[in-house]
């Protein structure tokens, strides 16, 4: 098995994506600001921000492959200058890092808000929201991201014996979120469901952090089959919202409503369509069948 330099393992997506690989015999190393308790890994506390450091950690690791997630996960969490700097020297300091170290795979995490959705004015070309969708981020966050994306298209370019990737995770759920812990918004997904306004926002999107994580650890299984630079949306198989998905889009965002009609029943607002086609990937849970039924307020029979 390989060795496998995961950022950001001890946040909400890299606890799950760590699990997913240790489970299949990968020996992972997490890089972090912080330890987390009961990861099972070796964990290395770093500022990923000092270039130095992390090039001397990563050398010294020598992974096969690393996975980037650090970074600042919440937009309007800080100023918009703040999150834009930090995420991309983020992933200039991993990626250089990566490459010194001779790692021959690298996988960084995106975002869907590089394709602008909640912006003033916005309108979808078209729905489901796939990986040919025009990107057009409106905030810090999102244009950090998409800045990210075109540092791995550099690295393309001008590393072609290694493999990169781009994947763009929806709205993470962690394990323990199914159970009642709030999300990284503050509220509950119960709260999320119960008022479809706070998921609106976002298109209803969601991902389950252990599917993530087994989409993870799916790429680094295909990645020398794939052309390198690939992007990938990663996303339930469903929406978040207890409606038909084109009701609740015409209901709660009336700019989607036109392109609305697509989508049969509850099908997600954003495709995964090319994971599953590229990699054999397909999110293996949802909503209906994690939310804990204490957590949800509701009969386990209704969920």
């Amino acid at each position: 098995m390989s060795t496998i330099v995961v950022t950001g393992g001890s946040g909400r997506l890299g606890r799950s994506v760590v699990q997913v690989l240790a489970d299949v015999g990968h020996d992972v190393v997490s890089l972090d600001r912080v330890a987390s308790p009961g990861l099972p890994s070796r964990q290395v506390e770093l500022d990923l921000l000092d270039a130095e450091a992390t090039r001397e950690a990563v050398v010294e690791i020598a992974p096969d492959a690393v996975v980037h997630l650090a970074a600042i996960a919440v937009p309007g969490s800080r100023p918009d200058a703040e999150i834009f700097d930090v995420n991309t020297r983020l992933a200039w300091s991993v990626l250089e890092a990566a490459l010194a170290a001779g790692a021959a795979r690298f996988l960084v995490s995106s975002s869907p808000t590089v394709l602008g959705y909640g912006s003033p004015g916005w309108r979808p070309e078209s729905l489901p929201l796939d990986e040919t969708h025009p990107a057009a981020p409106w905030n810090g966050y999102a244009a950090s991201k998409l800045a990210i994306e075109e540092i791995v298209q550099m690295a393309v370019r001008r590393h072609p014996e290694v493999r990169f990737g781009v994947f763009r995770p929806c709205y993470v759920i962690a394990p323990e979120e199914w159970h009642g812990a709030p999300t990284q918004q503050g509220h509950t997904v119960a709260e999320r469901l119960a008022d479809p306004a706070l998921s609106a926002v976002a298109l209803f999107n969601y991902v389950d952090a252990r599917d993530a994580g087994e989409f993870v650890r799916a790429w680094l299984e295909h990645a020398s089959e794939l052309p390198s630079g690939e992007t990938f949306l990663v996303g339930a198989a469903d929406a978040l919202i207890d409606a038909p998905t084109a009701e609740a889009l015409a209901t709660h965002v009336p700019a989607a409503a036109g392109a609305a009609a697509s989508l049969a029943g509850t099908a997600p607002v954003f495709s995964s369509a090319k994971a599953e086609r590229l990699l054999g990937w397909r999110a293996r849970r949802s909503w209906r069948t994690e939310l804990h039924p204490v957590a949800a307020g509701r009969e386990a029979a209704d969920v």
